[in-house]
C-alpha cells in the first residue's frame, strides 16, 4: 500500500508541472498576441529615390503673367464725328494702310472743292496779270530805245518803267495767291484724313467700339476712353510676368527661360529673356515686383496662341548636370532629410545642398545614390525612428529631363 501511495504522489506532482507549463505558455501566447495587435503600425509614406540628373537654379513669377503682342494699338481718329462707314468687325485680319472706318466729312469735302476752285481762279488771274506785266516790260524797253534817239522825253521813260514794275508786282502777288490756294487744298485734305482711320500695321481686330451712325469722340488729354478699334499684331508674341524684386536682381537679358500656359497644360515652351523693366512696380498690399518679358524661341510650337492667355515663366539662372538630386519637397529646415532605411525605420540625415529649384535640389554630400527619401513630410507621425512603409503606388524615382 505504501508503494501505491508513493506512485500516486509522483503522478500528482507530474500533473502539476504540466499544468503550470501550459499556463505559462498560454500567458506567453496571450502576451505575444496582445503585443502584436497593440503594436504601432508602420506609417505609410511616399518616397523618392535619390538619383543622378540635372538640377537648375531658377526663379519664377510671383503672380500670373500673360501673353502680350509686340505691337498693339488702341486706335481712334484724331477728329470727332459721326461714323459714316465701318469697314471691319471683331476678328477681321487687316493689312497696313487699310481703311478701318470713316467719319462723315461732307463739309470738309466741300471745303476742299472750294479750295480747288479758288486755285483755278488764282491761276487764271496769274496768267492775266503776268501777261500785262510782260507787255509793260516791253513798252519800257522800247521807251528807253526811243529816249536814246531823243524821240521821247525822260519823263515818258520813267512812266513806262514805273508801269512795268507795278505790273510785275501784281504778277508776283497773283503767284503768291496760287501758292496760298494750294496750301488751302492741302489743309482741307489733312482735315479729311483726320476723319479716316487706317491700320498702322498688319494685324487682327480685337475689338470695335461703335456702330455706323454713332458719334465718335476722341479722348481728351488725361481722360482715357474706349478705342474705336483695338488692333493686335499677332505675328509677334511674348510673355510678361512679375518677378519678386529680390529674384529679379539675378536676371539678365538673354538668359534661357521656360514658359508654361494654362491653355497648354503639361507643356513647356523654351524662350529667352527679352526685357527687364527698369523700375520696381509697387502695388498696395502686394509684394514689390519687376516685370520681366520672355520671347518664345519657337513661337510656332504654341499654335493658336491668343493675346491675354495666362502664362508663367521660369528663368534659368544656372544648371548642374549629372549630380545627385532629390525632390525639393523632401528637404526639411536645416538641410535635413528623412531616409527610409532597409530595416523599415526612418532615419534623419544632414545633407549638404547645392543649387535648387521648386522641383529638385542638388545634394553634394550626406546622401548616396539610391537612398529613399521621404516626400510626405506633412503626414502625422512621420519622424525619425518610427517604422514606416513606402506606398508603392506613389513611390517615385527622380527621372532626368
Amino acid at each position: 500500500m505504501n508503494r501505491i501511495r508513493i506512485c500516486g504522489g509522483r503522478t500528482q506532482t507530474g500533473g502539476l508541472v504540466v499544468g503550470l507549463a501550459l499556463a505559462l505558455a498560454s500567458i506567453a501566447l496571450l502576451g505575444a498576441a496582445l503585443w502584436y495587435f497593440t503594436r504601432a503600425k508602420p506609417v505609410p509614406v511616399t518616397v523618392a529615390v535619390a538619383d543622378v540628373g540635372r538640377v537648375e537654379q531658377t526663379v519664377a513669377n510671383t503672380r500670373a503673367g500673360s501673353v502680350k503682342a509686340c505691337r498693339r494699338a488702341k486706335l481712334a481718329p484724331p477728329a470727332g464725328g459721326r461714323i459714316e462707314k465701318l469697314n471691319v468687325a471683331k476678328g477681321d485680319r487687316v493689312h497696313e494702310g487699310q481703311v478701318l472706318l470713316t467719319l462723315w466729312d461732307d463739309d470738309l469735302t466741300a471745303r476742299e472743292r472750294l479750295a480747288r476752285e479758288q486755285l483755278r481762279t488764282a491761276k487764271a488771274h496769274v496768267r492775266e496779270v503776268c501777261e500785262l506785266a510782260q507787255a509793260s516790260a516791253r513798252d519800257a524797253r522800247r521807251a528807253r530805245d526811243l529816249r536814246a534817239k531823243n524821240f521821247v522825253s525822260q519823263e515818258a521813260v520813267e512812266r513806262s518803267d514805273a508801269d512795268a514794275a507795278a505790273k510785275q508786282a501784281s504778277c508776283d502777288s497773283a503767284k503768291t495767291q496760287v501758292a496760298e490756294s494750294d496750301a488751302r487744298i492741302q489743309a482741307a485734305r489733312a482735315d479729311i484724313d483726320r476723319t479716316v482711320l487706317r491700320a498702322p500695321f498688319d494685324g487682327i481686330v480685337a475689338e470695335v467700339n461703335g456702330e455706323v451712325g454713332e458719334f465718335l469722340t476722341p479722348s481728351p488729354p488725361g481722360i482715357p476712353t474706349l478705342p474705336a478699334v483695338d488692333l493686335i499684331d499677332d505675328s509677334c508674341l511674348y510673355v510678361s510676368a512679375p518677378i519678386d524684386e529680390v529674384d529679379a536682381a539675378q536676371i539678365r537679358v538673354g538668359m534661357p527661360a521656360r514658359v508654361t500656359l494654362d491653355a497648354y497644360r503639361g507643356q513647356h515652351f523654351p524662350g529667352r529673356v527679352r526685357r527687364i523693366a527698369p523700375y520696381v512696380l509697387a502695388v498696395e498690399k502686394q509684394a514689390r515686383t519687376v516685370e520681366v518679358e520672355v520671347d518664345f524661341d519657337t513661337p510656332g510650337e504654341a499654335k493658336h496662341l491668343l493675346v491675354g492667355y495666362s502664362a508663367d515663366i521660369e528663368v534659368v539662372l544656372g544648371s548642374h548636370d549629372k549630380v545627385i538630386r532629390i525632390p525639393t519637397q523632401a528637404l526639411m529646415p536645416g538641410d535635413r532629410v528623412l531616409v527610409l532605411g532597409a530595416d523599415g525605420r526612418l532615419q534623419e540625415r544632414k545633407v549638404e545642398t547645392g543649387i535648387s529649384n521648386w522641383e529638385y535640389t542638388e545634394v553634394k554630400a550626406g546622401l548616396a545614390r539610391g537612398a529613399r527619401v521621404v516626400t510626405s513630410l506633412e503626414r502625422e507621425g512621420v519622424k525619425a525612428g518610427v517604422r514606416a512603409v513606402a506606398e508603392k503606388k506613389e513611390a517615385v524615382k527622380a527621372q532626368s529631363r
